[in-house]
């Protein structure tokens, strides 16, 4: 095939990828950038449950007992995360299917309850499925379709690194030096021109997004490509997010406490997870030099050891970094500037596209016209 065919090849990928999918690449991208600053966003939405009055902490078991009168019939408390900086404590609880219900799909709903932490006093008491910024977290994940909306996302995912390797053939310029493609005026359009420079300099961070976006919708796929993907099957993802906190768990909140910190080696509390009905052990998550420290605890016996290493997937370590590259958590504010304009791009890409095309048809249309009256 000739340089000639294979560009007008590409051009018809491209293009159609780009018409067909531009409808979803706009909601998903624009919601990935807002993503980036999801703290400062939620601070702002939601300001009362960040209205702390200080970053001095008490003991677990005092945040536990004020959330529990904000607690509705029949909910138990899942989880209790402790700030990070100067945000509030966050206890989790869990609500107890009606019986005969049919599990839904995706995370279960939670109540959230926002605790001050010097004081305990309730800040805020919201579900997990409720606000804004939970909203931009679902539409960028799945597009708002329960069931099949990831495995959609992924596949855009995709069509976007498909997108971005002949987006780069279409821009190389035909003639000259490659640097003619970095001139400005290539065409007497302004959306064309904005078209050509900004997809050349977003290629590549949209590609390694598009790439770890695909990687955390299909991670069992991604798992045997990197050979970690081995026989043996982890947990039920879904149905241990579905798992029940038990009523009365056997150990105290302080003695569960007490018997994970000298496995801990003095590091930061992060966490602490209740057993439940799918694991009787509890979870609690200290902060660690790299990734975070686990220790379980089992309920029964109060025995504290540290958690398998790779306990939390398949891919352990690769899973991680996929999903901090593609959420910018922790990755400077270099890397998270990039990935906010790698998710405007996109959309200004998709719009201009649309206009570019458009306007072929107005001038092909003319075109034949023309040709129809000298015949």
């Amino acid at each position: 095939m000739s340089k000639l065919a294979w560009r007008r090849t590409w051009f018809q990928v491209h293009k159609w990828i780009g018409l067909i999918l531009a409808i979803l690449i706009v909601p998903i991208s624009l919601s990935g950038a807002a993503l980036v600053w999801h703290d400062a966003l939620d601070r702002v939405v939601n300001p009362a449950r960040f209205a702390t009055s200080g970053t001095t902490l008490l003991g677990p078991d005092a945040y536990t007992a004020a959330a529990e009168p904000a607690l509705k019939p029949g909910e138990r408390i899942a989880q209790l995360a402790m700030p990070e900086h100067d945000g509030p404590v966050v206890v989790s609880a869990a609500a107890a299917p009606a019986p005969g219900a049919r599990p839904q799909g995706g995370p279960p709903q939670r109540t959230a309850i926002y605790l001050d932490p010097p004081t305990a006093r309730v800040l805020d008491v919201a579900s997990s499925r409720a606000g804004l910024v939970r909203f931009l977290h679902v539409l960028h994940g799945s597009l708002q379709v329960p069931g099949v909306g990831r495995t959609i996302v992924g596949w855009i995912g995709v069509a976007m690194m498909v997108s971005c390797f002949t987006g780069l053939w279409l821009w190389w310029p035909t003639v000259g030096r490659w640097a003619r493609g970095l001139r400005w005026r290539r065409h007497r359009n302004t959306d064309t021109n904005l078209h050509y420079l900004m997809g050349f300099w977003v290629a590549l961070p949209l590609f390694i997004l598009s790439l770890t976006g695909a990687w955390i919708s299909f991670p069992a796929f991604f798992a045997g490509l990197t050979g970690q993907g081995g026989p043996q099957r982890g947990p039920d993802r879904g149905g241990m997010m579905r798992a029940q906190p038990l009523a009365r768990p056997a150990q105290s909140v302080a003695t569960v406490l007490r018997e994970a910190q000298p496995l801990a080696g003095g590091a930061t509390l992060r966490s602490i997870a209740w057993p439940t009905d799918k694991s009787p052990d509890w979870t609690v998550t200290f902060a660690g030099g790299g990734a975070p420290l686990s220790i379980k605890v089992a309920d029964d016996t109060g025995t504290a050891t540290p958690a398998a290493a790779g306990a939390g997937g398949p891919q352990g370590g690769v899973a991680r970094l996929m999903r901090r590259i593609h959420d910018g958590d922790g990755m400077g504010i270099v890397w998270q500037v990039v990935i906010f304009i790698g998710g405007i791009l996109p959309a200004v890409l998709a719009i201009t596209g649309i206009i570019m095309w458009w306007r072929a048809r107005g001038w092909k249309a003319e075109l034949a016209a023309k040709q129809r009256a000298k015949a």
